[in-house]
Order: structure tokens, then sequence, then C-alpha cells
């Protein structure tokens, strides 16, 4: 007899009997009740919303933030989960719209339910990512940028090319409420319209989350992070890439379904043009394009925009422009940075520390804002608004354009405020770096500890 035998015998020997009947041994992962807390409660918040926020303005800007956060999301697929930065993501959202439009139109040789048709937009925005993502994906950085850029322009002009399909400058039409209710909801009122979007908005928001945990969606944080390395272990980052833009532009196609059936008109300008891609990427960067609900945050940032900003003031693209530049500057993780920075220094007791300066640095700021924004509002008026005389109404307050007393007003409160505030955020950097280096010091002290 050989080593190895002699040696294979002894094990068995040594082997304790074991039953031939034994069933194998299970393990299962504890039960995460942190994320099934976070998922119950943004299912209740989407059920509850319009019973809290019941005027006709609340309920709309309820379903506009609840297709968007399903766009956005999508957009992240890309910006933050893969590293591109596209212009052109409005496209595929557009092209969900206007098939998700037709196919409403159509439906009476199709009979597809309207619970189906954001689908057939999610297909549309499918289809146009599967033909036109083979060669915007091949390249990646800022030529990617570039190419998704041309072909959002390319797409935009051909909408006065095609009136039959994108229906000219007028768009296209459709009436929602048609063929048999469905579970007693004919979609005509807006609040069954606003539930149609919450459960999609729910279920994609859940789809793409698992997304993130798949092997794909993990190559895809590889690639951004490290495509030689990538590469190197016998992956094609042109087909991860790839195959992630597919599925972007699934998901932007069912919020643009959703959004034709919320608004039963869609138009090219509104959908397809560059400057929707940009307030894609805008809000999208401003909610936080590295966390996964950043872009959640983003979507709700949009619609206040968009409806209530500018409806407050003709210089709400200047404020915005403002912000994104000082969020690039101080705060480039966007708000949910912010948001987490605060939940860890809580996490490790020394928030209460910081509380008395946050309320400081609000008060400045909000004292600087205020006389920055009068100081602008005067300036559009006199430029915009001449005809209608010499006084505005701000904040309350009745400014007299052609006083000194409202400029010289307004100028002092940008200076204290804007000079106190800078004072207050040079000791604040020096408390937070404080608190971070006493946290950092505890970490330490806890992995030192047997």
């Amino acid at each position: 007899m050989n080593t190895s035998s002699t040696s294979l015998a002894a094990g068995k020997a040594m082997a304790p009997d074991r039953p031939a009947s034994t069933p194998p041994a299970y393990r299962f992962k504890p039960l995460n009740i942190g994320r099934f807390v976070v998922w119950s409660l943004f299912a209740l918040a989407l059920a509850v919303a319009p019973h809290l926020f019941t005027s006709s303005l609340a309920l709309t800007m309820l379903s506009q933030i609840g297709y968007l956060i399903i766009i956005c999301l999508s957009y992240n697929i890309l910006l933050g989960q893969g590293g591109m930065l596209s212009f052109g993501h409005a496209v595929y959202t557009g092209m969900g719209s206007f098939i998700a439009i037709h196919a409403m139109n159509k439906v009476g040789g199709l009979q597809i339910p309207l619970v189906l048709i954001p689908v057939i937009g999610g297909l549309g925005g499918m289809f146009f990512a599967i033909l036109l993502g083979y060669v915007t994906t091949r390249k990646s950085g800022t030529t990617f940028a570039m190419i998704t850029l041309g072909i959002g322009e390319l797409v935009a002009s051909m909408a006065l090319m095609f009136p039959e399909f994108f229906g000219g400058e007028g768009g296209i039409t459709t009436d929602r409420v048609y063929g048999q209710p469905f579970m007693g909801m004919d979609f005509g009122p807006a609040i069954e319209v606003y539930y149609l979007i919450a459960v999609y908005c729910f279920i994609c928001t859940a789809l793409m989350f698992a997304f993130t945990g798949t092997p794909l969606g993990r190559m895809l944080n590889a690639v951004r992070d490290n495509p030689e390395r990538v590469e190197f272990v016998g992956y094609n980052t042109q087909r991860v890439r790839y195959f992630s833009f597919i599925i972007a532009g699934f998901f932007a196609g069912i919020g643009g379904g959703l959004a034709a059936i919320n608004f039963e008109i869609i138009t090219a300008a509104d959908s397809v043009s560059v400057m929707r891609s940009g307030s894609y990427l805008l809000f999208t960067f401003l909610g936080g394009a590295t966390f996964f609900f950043g872009p959640i945050i983003g979507a709700v940032l949009l619609v206040f925009a968009s409806i209530l900003l500018s409806e407050l003031s003709k210089a709400w693209l200047l404020y915005l422009g403002l912000v994104f530049l000082f969020m690039v500057m101080y705060a480039p993780g966007g708000v949910a940075s912010l948001i987490m920075m605060n939940l860890r220094v809580a996490k490790f007791g020394r928030l209460k520390r910081l509380l008395p300066s946050y309320a400081l640095l609000t008060v400045c700021a909000l004292v600087g804002v205020a006389g920055f924004a009068a100081v602008v509002e005067m300036i559009y008026h006199l430029q915009l608004n001449a005809a209608l005389g010499d006084h505005l109404r701000f904040m309350g307050l009745l400014l007299d354009t052609r006083s000194s007393g409202s400029w010289i007003g307004a100028i002092a409160l940008l200076v204290v405020g804007g000079g106190l505030f800078e004072v207050l955020r040079r000791r604040f950097v020096r408390q937070w770096s404080q608190v971070q280096e006493e946290i950092e010091l505890q970490i330490k002290r806890g992995e030192a500890q047997p």
C-alpha cells in the first residue's frame, strides 16, 4: 500500500462516523431590520403623502416627484455607479414617453391596459438604448460625454423632421381614460394617477437597488474605479457599460411613460431636449450621485425648483446655478453626503456640540442670502418689469428700486450676513476637524480593545 492510500485510510479511521442521512448544514443570513424599516417607511410615505398634502398643487408635485425619482435613479446607474457622465439621458426618457403615448392612442387595436403603458415606455427606452448605446459605450470619460451630447442634439433636431412621430411643435396628446377600469379605477382623477406612479416608483426603486448588489452592478462599480484592472482579470469593460446602459434606458423609459400618463401631452422641446438632460444631471449631482438615495433627494429638489422657485422669482436659474457652484466647491458628494457625515457624527455622540454652530451659520446665511436676493430681484425688476413701476414685493416688504435706502439696506444685509458667515465658517471648520479627530481616535481605541 502506498503512502497516499495509507494517509487516506488513516483519515477515514480518525473521522467520526456520520450517518448517510444526516442533512447538510444551512446557514441563514440574519434579517436586516434596518433595511426592512427603511423600505417600509418609504412605502408608507408614498401611501400617506397625498393625505397629508391635499391641495391640487401638492398632488401634482407628488406625481412628478414619483416618476422623477425613477428617472434620476436610472441616470445614477450611469453617473454614480458607472462613472459615465451622460448629457443625453433625456433621449431615452423622451422616447419612452413618445412610445407610451402612441401605444395609448393606438390602444383600440392593441388592447393594452393603462397600468402596462409604463412598461411599454420602458421597452421603448430600452430599444433605443440598445440601438444607440453600443456606439455610445465604446468610449468612456470625456469622449463618452461628448458622444451622448451629440446624440441628444441629434434626436432633438429630428423632432421637427418627423412630425408624424414627434407631433411637431405642438406635440402629441392623448386621453388616459380608456378601456375597462382596473380594480375600480379608470385613472381619470389625479389621485388615482398618483397611486399608479407611486406603485411603479416603489417597484422600480427596489429593482434598481437590487441591481446594485448583482454581479453586473458590482462589476460596473469596478469599471468606474479601475477599468484597467477589470480588463486584466478578463472582463470586457465596454460590455459591462453597454448592459448597464440598456438597464438605465429601460427604467428611464418607464419614467417617461409615467410622465405621458400624468400630463397626457408630450412635446419634443420638453422631453428630449439637452436642457432636460442637463436638469437630470444637475439634480442627481445635487442630491448625491455617490449614494443610492441621493437621486431621490435630487428628484424632490428638481420639482421644487421647477415649480415653486420658478414661480417665486424670474432669477431662479441664477440661484440654481449658484447653489450648484457652491455644492461643487464645498460638498461635491451632494446633500446625501452632508446627511451621512452628520449621521456619523451623531452615531459617536458629538452632534450636540455642533448644533449651536449650525444654528449661527444658518442665521447668518439667511441674512446674507436675503440681502443678495433683494439686490438680484431689484436688478431684474429694473431690467424686465420697469413698466410695472418702481416698487416690488419681496419677502413681505415693499422695495423701491429708485430709492437708495432699499439698495443700501439690501447691500448691508449681504455684507454683514456674508461676513459673519465666513467668520463662523472658518471657526466651524476647525471645530469639525477636531470632532473628526476625536471620532478617529475613538475608533482606534475600540479596535485596540480585546
